[in-house]
């Protein structure tokens, strides 16, 4: 089973929380064991799994990857200018993989599945294919 999602980011950079979305999508096919692969088709987007208690987790991810990889730097040379954005999405990667039992994500307490924007606003896509 495969579903593709179509979100709408409003900021340059930004993580959303998109953990009830996948999992009502396990639920809605009855899935009770088997995994969940969440991938991101877009080189300056990524998916991560990280803290979903504390929602200065994800201000932090961002300012920190700018800190690493800030947006106008002198020596990058793609002339989209969107470097740092490639770079953000390439740390962060495109895809992770749940294990789901007895019809439900496997995550720790604090864990979320997360799409990470690093070059919006835009139109994005994921997709989830549930093995």
């Amino acid at each position: 089973m495969l579903k593709k999602f179509t979100i709408y980011t409003k900021t340059r950079d930004q993580i959303i929380d998109i953990t009830p979305l996948v999992q009502q999508f396990v639920t809605e096919q009855n899935i009770q064991d088997g995994a969940a692969i969440v991938y991101c088709p877009h080189t300056t987007a990524g998916i991560t799994i990280n803290e979903n208690a504390d929602p200065d987790v994800k201000i932090d991810m961002l300012r920190r990857l700018d800190e690493v990889y800030p947006w106008d730097h002198e020596l990058d040379r793609h002339i989209e200018g969107n470097t740092a954005a490639h770079l953000k999405a390439t740390t962060v990667g495109v895809s992770q993989h749940i294990i789901i039992s007895e019809g439900r994500l496997l995550l720790g307490t604090w864990q979320g599945i997360y799409f990470c924007e690093f070059d919006g606003p835009r139109t994005r896509n994921f997709f989830v294919k549930i093995l």
